[in-house]
């Protein structure tokens, strides 16, 4: 090892408390850049996953004009057929159809206009959350008649409750006028409030009685072996279906959800900036006073015959050295507590339920998002402003000359 590396690190050992200084201003630093972007990474994937999980599914099969025109000549007419070649699909888990419309519901005290829906009971369970989001009675079976699940907004508008009976009428898929009573078996709530106040279900052999629906639906639902393969998965099932229908993942028919998002990452990230910038100058103050403080250490370094070249290399050899302790310490804390807090969300408390409820969170916990190649590239740039933050002090220190370093005060 070249002399002055060796007298690079004597320096970093014999002056402790400047290193020591050094390592925890840039090791917290980096702790907190991999919490911070482990928790908003956390975040977003908790709201996408509710607002994907809830109702909508992470794969929609519709008839390729219905999203634009949603009218009963849009619709999937041989809905078995479809279902049956994707199960054929390795890399499929449940498939199950939907038929959405709109009927006016009625009681007594009050009209309102709402979606009703038939559903798969047992397969449904598997997409969605409806089962899981039960408020009071019980959710629906495969043999049910005459029973409605009901979001809780909507049953507090027509002021009903488990085993009220409401009416409703409506058009069937033919176009005929259809209207029944059915008694309220089971309330729920999701957390999102347009949802819950606008959405009523039956169990859709039921419906298709009514509404003459018989192997027809309006959405086919598909949930992937492997979520992450939603959008590959889309594709090939769309060269697969016939070509009057679409497939589209939860990436594509809820493409603003997922620029909102990005969005919201940005402006985290340039908040993020804002905060490093103060340390970056703070670290490259604290080093300038450091460098500072030896002048005429380096003036008698420079007199004795070590060149400019060799003091730009000694100093940057102690901010390698110092940068790559500080930045691993960093990194295993910070990578620790995002690990920790993925396996134990982090818990709001109920005191907040409501209020979260509010902008459509289901609950309140966040988990962290423990992912290496983010930990590995927030290190990275810790290392990368750290180095940067040393390279002006170092050289504005080796532009004097040895006398003047000597006689600096």
């Amino acid at each position: 090892m070249s002399p002055h590396y060796i007298i690079a690190l004597k320096n970093i050992i014999r002056s402790k408390q400047r290193s020591i200084v050094t390592i925890v201003l840039s090791a917290v630093s980096t702790a907190i850049l991999i919490f911070s972007t482990a928790l908003m990474d956390g975040e977003h994937k908790v709201l996408l996953k509710s607002a994907v999980e809830i109702y909508p599914g992470y794969i929609q099969i519709t008839h390729k004009e219905f999203r634009e025109n949603p009218s009963f000549d849009n619709l999937i007419f041989d809905t078995n057929s479809v279902i049956n070649k994707i199960r054929q699909k390795d890399d499929v888990d449940t498939v199950t159809s939907r038929f959405e419309t709109f009927v006016l519901f009625a009681t007594d005290e009050k009209s309102v206009g709402a979606m009703l829906a038939g559903i798969e009971p047992e397969s449904e369970a598997k997409v969605s959350k409806l089962k899981k989001s039960l408020m009071e009675g019980s959710y629906l079976d495969s043999d049910d008649k005459n029973k409605v699940y009901i979001g809780s907004e909507l049953a507090n508008k027509l002021k009903v409750k488990v085993g009220d009976v409401i009416s409703f009428i409506g058009t069937a898929a033919d176009y005929s006028f259809c209207a029944d009573n059915v008694k309220v078996k089971g309330i729920f709530q999701s957390g999102l409030f347009e949802f819950d106040a606008n959405s009523a279900f039956l169990n859709k052999k039921y419906f298709d009685e009514i509404f003459v629906s018989s192997n027809i639906s309006t959405h086919i639902i598909v949930q992937p072996s492997v979520i992450e393969d939603s959008l590959d998965i889309s594709q090939d099932i769309s060269k697969s279906i016939d070509k009057e229908l679409t497939s589209k993942s939860w990436q594509e028919y809820m493409q603003a959800l997922v620029d909102a998002m990005e969005l919201d990452s940005v402006f985290g990230y340039i908040t993020l900036g804002i905060f490093f910038i103060v340390i970056f100058f703070v670290v490259l103050i604290y080093t300038l006073l450091s460098i500072f403080s030896r002048i005429k250490e380096i003036g008698v370094l420079r007199a004795i015959g070590t060149s400019p070249k060799e003091i730009l290399q000694m100093l940057m050899f102690e901010s390698v050295v110092l940068s790559f302790v500080s930045v691993a310490i960093g990194g295993i804390i910070g990578g620790a507590v995002a690990y920790y807090f993925n396996i134990n969300p982090i818990d709001f408390g109920s005191q907040f339920d409501e209020q979260f409820k509010q902008y459509g969170l289901v609950n309140t916990l966040f988990p962290t998002e423990f992912n290496l190649l983010v930990i590995f590239r927030d290190m990275a740039i810790m290392f990368f402003l750290n180095i940067l933050s040393t390279l002006y002090p170092i050289m504005k220190v080796n532009r004097y000359n040895p006398v003047e370093a000597m006689h600096h005060v």
